[in-house]
């Protein structure tokens, strides 16, 4: 397994990580790019519990989506099947598992403030938090994105499943955005990557 990780997680982070993983009925799958999730975690029927995370994320994306997913592994063991999956039981769990790497020599420094904020309060997905969301992105592989903010409003893009929509009004955090074909009205949080038509 460590020469799997070495691959995905900055090299800091891997014995910590491996002492994470010790146990017998648990495995990390690494999957292909999944558009819908980075990750997940499901207990087996027959008993073991299993974690995937998607091969085509950064490091450090890599690194938070798999401690998640422990973290929902562990709030299982302690409390049980009945918890909510992002409840209170299972952000403490993360914000625990989460703390001995927010350091230096895990994380750059650009992104320890937008980490320590993020997980004051911990969200379903690190998608939502756009601040942190987006200084993620700044290291993946890929330099030549366009993302919904910065498109002028009228503008319009395409989405990876081929769909084309029209980018309206902001709202809050979201922005309302028109698909062509249906007329449906969708809300984008603004780092979302998409194709400018």
């Amino acid at each position: 397994m460590q020469n799997t990780l070495q691959e995905y997680i900055p090299q800091q982070a891997i014995p910590m990580v491996l002492n994470l993983l010790k146990h017998d009925h648990l495995t990390v799958k690494i999957k292909n790019e999944r558009k819908t999730r980075h990750g997940d975690y499901m207990r087996l029927p027959n008993g073991k519990h299993q974690i995937t995370v998607n091969s085509n994320l950064n490091h450090y994306r890599f690194l938070i989506t798999l401690i998640h997913e422990i973290a929902h592994f562990e709030a299982y063991k302690a409390f049980g099947r009945f918890i909510k999956p992002h409840g209170l039981e299972w952000k403490r769990t993360f914000q625990h598992l989460m703390l001995p790497f927010l350091n230096p020599e895990v994380f750059p420094n650009e992104l320890l403030p937008l980490l320590a904020k993020h997980f004051k309060n911990p969200k379903a997905s690190s998608d939502t938090d756009v601040a942190l969301a987006y200084a993620l992105k700044q290291f993946d592989d890929t330099t030549n994105k366009t993302y919904v903010f910065e498109l002028p409003l009228g503008g319009t893009f395409k989405l990876y499943n081929g769909k084309v929509f029209k980018k309206m009004h902001k709202r809050v955090k979201r922005y309302e955005c028109i698909e062509i074909k249906t007329g449906k009205l969708y809300l984008f949080n603004p780092n979302v990557e998409v194709e400018l038509i």
